[in-house]
């Protein structure tokens, strides 16, 4: 049976794609703007300025999604210099199976997702299960920008700013058990607004799943934006996971509930090809998928017939901030 990978699933920077000095301080002070509560006025003049200063590969807003007020994130390891992946790729190139297998299928197919109301129910092995409304979320942390690379174990990559805050800032107030070791994501599966639930590609609910350490860590991103707007609905609106040093699919979109056990979940892809898609899927040019080479990728935006794939890197450039997670673990055993 031939399996279709993953959702959405990032390599230091050349010279030519480091951004300008001007560039980076023009977000900078868009930034401020949303944090004092005024960004959607600047967006226009933002956008402008930027594509005065980077030319026709800079960042397409549709100006459509209300505006995320966030500040930059002084977190290290949660930025990157390289060129952001232009909007539009970001939005329109996306894996979400529950509205279809083909790249473009969830940008045509997710407007009929519902986002409000929604909840997300927190259970399991901790002190304080409780079900928490969108709002609730967005109340508990102070929203960052963080630019992530995004790595597809596909071979394809992009370079997006989500906004969000850590899980861990979460996980802290449910106040998990001793036994707690595993935290499991599940995805909305309703059969009446995502037309692909039921199709025989994968088990629905989309499940995925961390270690406890692997959720804890800061730079595990809760998310509800991205771009300084909300989150489209084909990326995963309105809340979802950003773990930037696993393969893509590892990232829960439109996450319904959070669940803490003591047993590894029952990850989707795991459940569909154990042999392809491990429990970990951190990552790893060194391991590669069995139908394919992970040792390069092809960043979204440069698909010129004659570009060059990146090398990638290993746990995609954040080796520095999470390798001690996996200290002494075969990584080609537990892949």
């Amino acid at each position: 049976m031939l399996i279709k990978n993953s959702r959405d699933g990032f390599c230091h920077p050349v010279s030519s794609e480091i951004t300008s000095q001007r560039v980076y301080e023009g977000r900078r002070d868009l930034i401020k703007l949303m944090a004092s509560g005024v960004a959607g006025a600047a967006l226009t003049s933002w956008a402008s300025r930027e594509a005065h200063a980077q030319g026709a590969s800079t960042v397409q807003r549709p100006g459509k999604l209300a505006a995320l007020p966030s500040a930059r994130s002084s977190l290290a390891g949660a930025a990157t210099m390289e060129k952001l992946t232009d909007y539009k790729d970001a939005s329109s190139y996306n894996n979400f199976y529950e509205f279809g297998t083909d790249k473009a299928d969830p940008a045509q197919n997710a407007d009929t997702l519902k986002t409000t109301p929604w909840t997300v129910e927190i259970e399991g092995l901790i002190k304080k299960p409780t079900k928490y409304t969108l709002e609730d979320l967005l109340k508990l942390s102070a929203q960052e920008e963080r630019i992530y690379r995004l790595r597809c174990v596909e071979g394809w990559s992009m370079v997006i700013p989500w906004v969000g805050y850590s899980l861990s800032e979460l996980i802290k107030r449910v106040e998990p058990l001793s036994s707690a070791k595993y935290v499991e994501f599940v995805t909305l599966a309703d059969h009446k607004t995502m037309p692909f639930v039921g199709s025989r590609v994968l088990d629905w609910p989309y499940v995925e799943g961390l270690r406890m350490d692997e959720a804890m860590h800061p730079l595990t991103l809760l998310t509800f934006g991205m771009y300084g707007e909300v989150l489209p609905k084909q990326n995963g609106a309105p809340v979802r996971l950003v773990v930037p040093w696993k393969y893509g699919f590892k990232s829960g979109k439109s996450l319904v509930k959070i669940r803490f056990t003591d047993k590894p979940p029952a990850t989707a892809w795991n459940k569909a090809a154990a042999n392809e898609y491990g429990f970990f899927s951190n990552v790893n040019p060194t391991v590669d998928h069995p139908r394919w080479s992970q040792a390069t990728e092809r960043r979204i935006g440069e698909d010129g017939l004659f570009a060059r794939k990146r090398k990638t890197l290993m746990f995609n450039g954040y080796e520095a901030q999470v390798g001690q997670l996996y200290a002494g673990m075969d990584l080609k055993k537990f892949f």
